[in-house]
């Protein structure tokens, strides 16, 4: 007899190997993930199709001596020692500039590589001296253990995707998520792109995604609070029926990668902190075709839809100004 309490499933669904949700102390593979799968379907969700699976890593790749590295480079844990203002001085921001247009530039050149058969970890090389040649040093590398110098996140996968063997293939999207630590700051931002010719949905999904990045942006403005950007994105991602991801948002940046302040993609009405001249943060939404929940791979990082449907992201880091918004990460 089954005696355990029957449960509906959380938002964030377990991984493959994970007990499953409803206490049964089965996996989740042998339990309810089939269950979950035919749901989501019967919802009108897309059904997982390609699957991605995860390759071969190779070495970590070195940075030169000379690079100034952030405090993490070598313990893989950033440093809570001292609190940074959100609000940034006329200084930090002209760092942040510059280190801005270089993480910018980085993108295009990389993104401009992307191809059917090049693998997402041939593309990192090409990021990983990038870096070097601008004379930052990739914020991923060994930020909280992260084995390398961007995330590739292909498909299905919302974000966090870790470079590997694995070869691009026609018909996939890939957002590449760059951040350059520069002068004392860091500069964040990222884009999805097209692997040769894709579906009409993916194309479809990408546009949204860039405009909802757009909408987001021009929700910045001094005085307003920061739940005017999620309702701005969430407003235009359920129009056009997707969702948008709860489970990552953007952040303050600056002279650290992550700081406290967080930025919905959607609307949450206790995201109250009024936007301040001089504030710096990212927007970044991560749009489904499917629904909103994710699951992440046993590998701790890569965060992928739950019920395996495509998903894009844009972002930029972002100054808010007296008379509204300033783009930092433009080439």
């Amino acid at each position: 007899m089954n005696t355990h309490v029957a449960r509906h499933p959380p938002a964030v669904l377990p991984g493959n190997n994970d007990p499953c949700w409803c206490g049964s102390g089965s996996k989740y593979k042998k339990c309810h993930r089939g269950a979950d799968a035919a749901e989501a379907r019967k919802r009108g969700f897309d059904a997982p199709r390609h699957g991605i699976r995860p390759g071969t890593l190779s070495p970590v790749r070195s940075v030169p001596t000379h690079i100034l590295r952030p405090d993490y480079a070598e313990s893989g844990r950033p440093s809570r020692a001292a609190e940074v203002s959100e609000v940034k001085s006329a200084d930090v921001i002209a760092r942040m500039r510059r280190a801005g247009k270089a993480a910018a530039q980085v993108l295009e050149l990389t993104g401009a590589a992307v191809r059917p058969g090049i693998t997402t970890d041939e593309l990192d090389a090409i990021a990983h001296e990038a870096y070097i040649k601008l004379g930052g040093y990739p914020s991923t590398l060994n930020y909280h253990g992260f084995p390398k110098s961007l995330c590739t996140s292909v498909n299905e996968v919302i974000c966090h995707g870790i470079p590997d063997s694995r070869a691009l293939e026609e018909g996939d999207i890939v957002n590449l998520d760059i951040t350059i630590y520069l002068e004392g700051v860091h500069g964040d931002c990222s884009a999805t792109f097209f692997v040769g010719k894709v579906d009409p949905d993916s194309e479809r999904l990408v546009r949204v995604t860039r405009e909802c990045l757009d909408l987001g942006v021009a929700a910045v403005k001094p005085g307003r609070p920061i739940s005017d950007i999620g309702r701005a994105i969430e407003d235009h991602a359920t129009k056009n029926g997707m969702s948008v991801v709860r489970a990552y948002c953007g952040h303050g940046i600056g002279e650290r990668f992550h700081s406290p302040l967080q930025i919905p993609h959607y609307y949450e009405a206790d995201a109250n902190t009024i936007m301040r001249p001089g504030m710096t943060f990212t927007v970044e939404p991560m749009i489904n075709l499917g629904h909103w929940q994710h699951r992440t791979w046993d590998d701790g990082w890569t965060a992928v839809t739950a019920d395996g449907s495509r998903s894009a992201q844009f972002e930029h880091t972002l100054v808010v100004t007296e008379q509204g918004v300033e783009i930092l990460t433009l080439p």
